[in-house]
């Protein structure tokens, strides 16, 4: 079986600035935020447009950076979270053949 997944996931002013300034320091090391995610996912949808846009491109570079090391590792615990979610309730996955035939429509 096969599982679908919704994804969702996106700072204020003064967090985009001091961002930019540590950008290079949080790619070498572990961050721990002073607020926490839901905060931070709330204060930056309050920037203007361009800025989210500045945002998003900075953060989705980041994640180009990351070793071959790190992409195994969250690649597996995002297949383990996937599994005990499947485990957890069932009935949320469809049949692999049924989401093939969907994915190929969807290509045609």
């Amino acid at each position: 079986m096969v599982v679908e997944q919704d994804s969702s996931s996106p700072s204020s002013r003064h967090l985009l600035a001091d961002g930019e300034a540590r950008l290079g320091s949080l790619r070498a090391a572990r961050y721990n935020p002073s607020v926490n995610l839901p905060e931070l996912e709330t204060e930056a949808l309050k920037l203007p447009v361009a800025e989210r846009a500045r945002l998003a491109e900075t953060l989705l570079e980041s994640l180009d950076e990351l070793s071959e090391e790190e992409h195994r590792r969250l690649w597996t615990e995002e297949a383990t979270r996937r599994d005990a979610e499947l485990d957890a309730d069932p009935s949320r996955g469809r049949p692999a053949e049924d989401v093939f035939r969907d994915a190929r429509a969807r290509l045609r």
